[in-house]
């Protein structure tokens, strides 16, 4: 087009004249749709194939989950966790009780801690899985998605056996976990460590040195680490713009401190840059996971929870056939025991960023507020304002790199 455009103003484009075939089409980017990777929107204006300008829309899920968790007792409380990042939703789960044991001051046993480890790296490895194989999808190659994908459910499978659980886990308790890891989810877990490597080795043949891909991905959607920081962007997508924060680093939790990781980073903060640092953070969760398994070999067995019987729920066998065990069950799970008036505040690396829980409590039943640090929701913000000037299809790999799951958007 000939005119330039000087502004938009509710979404109508003013021209420097009046020529009424210099219009701009409005385009909906969701609610629902398979570029955007969950129910969430963007009203964009369009001049041909390019964005000029958009505004992003939330709230198509909204269930409020940090209102319904002020009226919950803790234990009820790590469900809704699970529905924030589903696609890691075990690092949901330990993080909210790694929050409550800060409040009520309970020391973790180290074969605990490593426990923790491995799942919540599992977990890093399979929210990965989708981000990157989808992005493969979003620019044209599906076969490496098909690859990668039945390794993350394989992943599952391993959540099955420590829990009975897959998707929406509700793994683990305060204190620890419901049950020791048995035999099978320990070969189950070599197991993965023998077989994912290749697979990953495949995978990154398939993208890392495509031309294709790298022309379709290098250079789009570059951010530098001031903009990034700016946005209060964490995770991979900060980390690929060269900014080196990484929660396990520098705040260090499950013991994260004793192992021997790097934290990789990027240079251009692109497509090309997410894609390469989510790769690169799954060998070191691989590389993780073994130290784990290693380190767990090394403490007494047997040991998968804290010793806190006010807060730590007692065996089902024990609930259903013994009185005093069914007392303890319900005002655990009804939040009868005293608990301190505090104000605590505790994040973990997730997957997509800095997972936290700010929590102030009045010592009652229930969180007097409880606030959710959703990563996503925060990632999310900047994509409208660096969507200006691309072409569409470039925003919606964009989008893809992003990995906005839409659990994260609406709490």
């Amino acid at each position: 087009m000939s005119n330039p455009i000087t502004k938009i103003t509710h979404n109508k484009p003013v021209f420097e004249d009046n020529d009424p075939q210099d219009e701009l089409i409005t385009l909906n980017i969701g609610p629902t749709h398979p570029a955007t990777h969950g129910v969430f929107q963007n009203v964009v204006q369009i001049d041909g194939e390019r964005i000029v300008s958009g505004v992003s829309t939330i709230g198509y899920i909204h269930r409020a989950f940090e209102k319904i968790a002020e009226r919950r007792p803790f234990y009820q409380i790590t469900p809704l966790t699970d529905r924030l990042n589903y696609c890691s939703s075990p690092i949901n789960n330990m993080g909210w009780h790694m929050t409550v044991e800060k409040l009520l001051g309970i020391e973790i046993p180290k074969r605990v801690q490593y426990m923790r480890v491995i799942v919540m790296e599992l977990a890093r490895i399979a929210d990965h899985i989708i981000c990157n194989g989808i992005l493969g999808v979003d620019t044209g190659a599906f076969s490496g998605f098909l690859y990668v994908m039945q390794e993350r459910e394989f992943i599952y499978e391993i959540y099955e056996e420590i829990c009975g659980a897959r998707l929406t886990t509700n793994i683990g308790r305060i204190g620890g976990f419901e049950r020791d890891f048995n035999e099978i989810t320990f070969k189950k877990i070599e197991e993965f460590l023998e077989r994912y490597p290749p697979v990953l080795r495949e995978f990154e043949e398939l993208f890392v040195r495509n031309r294709i891909f790298i022309e379709r991905t290098a250079g789009v959607a570059a951010v530098t680490p001031e903009e990034a920081l700016e946005y209060s962007w964490s995770g991979p997508i900060l980390r690929a713009t060269g900014v080196d924060y990484d929660v396990r680093v520098v705040s260090p939790y499950c013991s994260y401190e004793e192992f021997d990781f790097e934290v990789p980073v990027g240079t251009n903060g692109d497509v090309y840059d997410r894609f390469m640092v989510r790769n690169a953070e799954m060998w070191q969760s691989l590389s993780i996971i073994r130290q784990a398994l290693d380190k767990i070999k090394k403490e007494p067995a047997g040991v998968f929870h804290a010793d806190v019987p006010e807060f730590y729920l007692p065996p089902k066998e024990q609930v259903y056939n013994n009185m005093e065990a069914l007392i303890y069950h319900f005002k655990i799970v009804m939040g009868e025991w005293e608990t301190p008036q505090s104000e605590v505040y505790h994040s973990v690396e997730g997957a997509n960023g800095e997972l936290g829980f700010y929590l102030i409590h009045d010592g009652g039943r229930t969180p007097y507020r409880l606030h959710f640090r959703r990563p996503s929701f925060i990632n999310y913000q900047m994509f409208a304002p660096m969507s200006a000037g691309m072409l569409i299809s470039d925003a919606i790999i964009n989008m893809s790199s992003l990995n906005v799951i839409a659990g994260e958007l609406d709490a």
